[in-house]
């Protein structure tokens, strides 16, 4: 098996910092790694392996001789270098939401579509953070009983938001705490002891584009009918890390909880915990720092027909950005599809 050359975009950031974590952990093979960022973190000292990188300012040359990029760097970052990357013969896996919906482009959860991984033309899209999370849920699922209608309401960590989000939550509850007054900055409500019902911007249909990202991402990797009803809600929630999604799923055929929890228990990716009566189901502070789509509280819906009711919960930071990025980039070099 070839090894490649990896770049890492965006390296200084959250989610890149733990974009490097992932790799030591999965023992990523690779030939030659270099870390980018932009000209304001160029510079800066990053070890990995034992091993200490200077982060370099990314420049359209930076990718010559490189295989695979793994981009978390913002969807105008991505904008601006995937044709450099493409032209010098490079793959990019980006983390944005710069290609998602592009036609050409596979989104792809590894583990869920990989056969989708053969159809790139340069660019891998990885999904949104809460739509990751749901889609190794959804799949076997949706090859057993096949999907019919689904709603979602997700509750997502201030992590999903940046740093910079991190440190207003830290901020403001210090300041309600001791009586103080605070501007937010990141969020348009106070985020400490609140819960906000606003991600991204609202969109002509009322739905806000986080909302919608989940709607047609489902869709697109699931392979699903451009008409089949999906419908989200997505909420901002005072928790460092980890998102939570309640999830309603009606299906065409008949399935049980039972079936249902027999089904995820065998499903790569997936932990259930699902013991009510003894208070086990799963929170965020069970999902912080691995890899698990936790699932609980799965029970027969009673307002559909054929319907099933679940709550899953995962480590945004892993399995909704650098985790899943990590495993596409495994994937495509154990396919040797750079």
């Amino acid at each position: 098996m070839r090894k490649p050359n990896i770049a890492i975009l965006g390296a200084t950031g959250v989610v890149g910092r733990e974009i490097l974590k992932i790799m030591d952990e999965l023992d990523v093979q690779y030939n030659e790694l270099k870390l980018l960022s932009s000209a304001k973190s160029a510079g800066k000292k990053l070890e990995f392996q034992g091993k200490k990188y200077t982060v370099e300012e990314a420049k359209p040359e930076s990718f010559d001789g490189i295989n695979i990029v793994i981009a978390s760097a913002g969807g105008s970052t991505s904008k601006k270098f995937a044709p450099e990357i493409v032209k010098r013969g490079g793959v990019l896996i980006d983390n944005s939401s710069a290609f998602r919906m592009e036609k050409d482009v596979p989104l792809v959860i590894a583990g869920v579509n990989d056969e989708d991984l053969k159809k790139h033309k340069g660019i891998i899209a990885n999904p949104n953070c809460s739509t990751s999370q749901l889609m190794l849920v959804l799949k076997p699922l949706n090859d057993k009983a096949k999907i019919k209608r689904l709603i979602v309401s997700t509750y997502q960590s201030v992590s999903g938001a940046g740093l910079a989000a991190i440190n207003e939550l830290t901020a403001d509850t210090k300041a309600k705490l001791n009586g103080e007054k605070f501007e937010n900055v990141c969020f348009k409500k106070p985020i400490s002891f609140n819960v906000i019902p606003q991600i991204d911007v609202f969109c002509e249909n009322g739905y806000t584009k986080e909302e919608m990202k989940v709607t047609n991402e489902t869709k697109k990797i699931l392979h699903l009918a451009p008409d089949t009803p999906i419908s989200c809600t997505a909420v901002r929630v005072p928790v460092y890390r980890g998102h939570s999604e309640a999830v309603d799923i009606e299906f065409e055929n008949e399935i049980t909880p039972d079936e249902v929890r027999e089904i995820l228990k065998k499903s790569y990716g997936v932990k259930v915990i699902d013991n009510p009566d003894n208070f086990e189901y799963p929170t965020t502070r069970d999902a912080e720092y691995v890899d698990p789509v936790f699932v609980g509280r799965i029970r027969k819906n009673i307002a559909f027909e054929n319907g099933i009711t679940l709550w899953c919960v995962a480590d945004n930071l892993r399995i909704g950005a650098a985790l899943n990025t990590v495993r596409i980039c495994k994937k495509i070099t154990e396919m040797e599809l750079f």
